[in-house]
């Protein structure tokens, strides 16, 4: 079982700052979106200061996100890289399978996932994440390269919002509806 201070852990600082983009977009009455907290047993407490040390994961999670922004469900995951790549690995399957049934009634599924090396914010359809797990499952290459993220997905931090991921959703939704 996973335990505090593993991988499931990691992102914190990109975390941070949805959380202050959601508080700004509920100010600004744009979307109200929600972390979803972990659910953890402590097994080990620090008596000075008072803090959890050591504990394991109840359960696991869906996504990090669950929402709604401007009438439209949606939920996502935050993920970073330190590499040139995102290793497919960091998405847990037991995800995958809660946003493609987050997708099929009608939300928006996605990553927001976060390249360290550049300080770039990717916006990650749930559409395009599937098709390249498919590719891994079947063989084929285990990560997305950071050259095969779309720049009209580029996350920006303009107007207040350090991560305004509310513009890739419509880049995306305009894309859709141009389809149909």
């Amino acid at each position: 079982m996973p335990y505090w201070g593993s991988r499931g852990l990691r992102g914190s600082a990109l975390e941070e700052m949805v959380n202050m983009t959601n508080d700004l977009y509920l100010r600004r009455e744009l979307a109200v979106v929600q972390k979803i907290p972990t659910p953890i047993t402590p097994i080990e407490v620090s008596q000075n200061p008072r803090t959890i040390s050591k504990a394991y994961f109840e359960k696991r999670s869906t996504v990090d996100y669950i929402g709604v922004a401007q009438g439209l469900p949606i939920c996502f995951d935050a993920k970073e890289t330190n590499e040139k790549r995102f290793p497919l690995g960091n998405i847990h399957e037991h995800q995958a399978a809660f946003m493609k049934s987050f997708e099929k009634q009608g939300g928006i599924a996605f990553l927001l996932v976060h390249f360290k090396l550049f300080g770039e914010i990717y916006y990650l359809p749930f559409t395009d994440m599937e098709k390249h797990l498919d590719i891994a499952n079947s063989g084929g290459r285990k990560s997305i390269a950071y050259e095969s993220f779309e720049k009209a997905y580029l996350v920006s931090n303009k107007q207040g919002f350090m991560v305004h991921y509310l513009e890739p959703i419509n880049v995306y939704l305009e894309r859709l509806n141009a389809k149909a």
